[in-house]
């Protein structure tokens, strides 16, 4: 049985049209000033819940805020939260 003819035929590839540009990385870090403000925002939500739990009932204007008390508490720590995605 005669063997099959194997042609060669030219496949594209095309090095020129895979262009890769070097991706800059910022080796530079986050600023001091960020992250003390991520876990400051933090730190502050989780401080304003332990005294909203523990002597809100004493604090007049604690006492007004009601409810509200743990949406600030929760709002801190999640604006925190959300601001660790900017740490490098």
């Amino acid at each position: 049985m005669p063997k099959a003819k194997i042609t060669k035929s030219p496949i594209a590839h095309s090095t020129s049209s895979a262009n890769r540009t070097p991706v800059k990385i910022n080796t530079g870090g986050t600023p001091l000033w960020y992250k003390v403000l991520m876990f400051g925002l933090m730190l502050a939500g989780l401080v304003w819940l332990i005294v909203n739990y523990l002597a809100g009932a004493q604090i007049p204007f604690m006492v007004e805020l009601g409810p509200w008390n743990y949406g600030i508490g929760f709002g801190l720590f999640v604006l925190g939260l959300l601001m660790t995605m900017g740490w490098r």
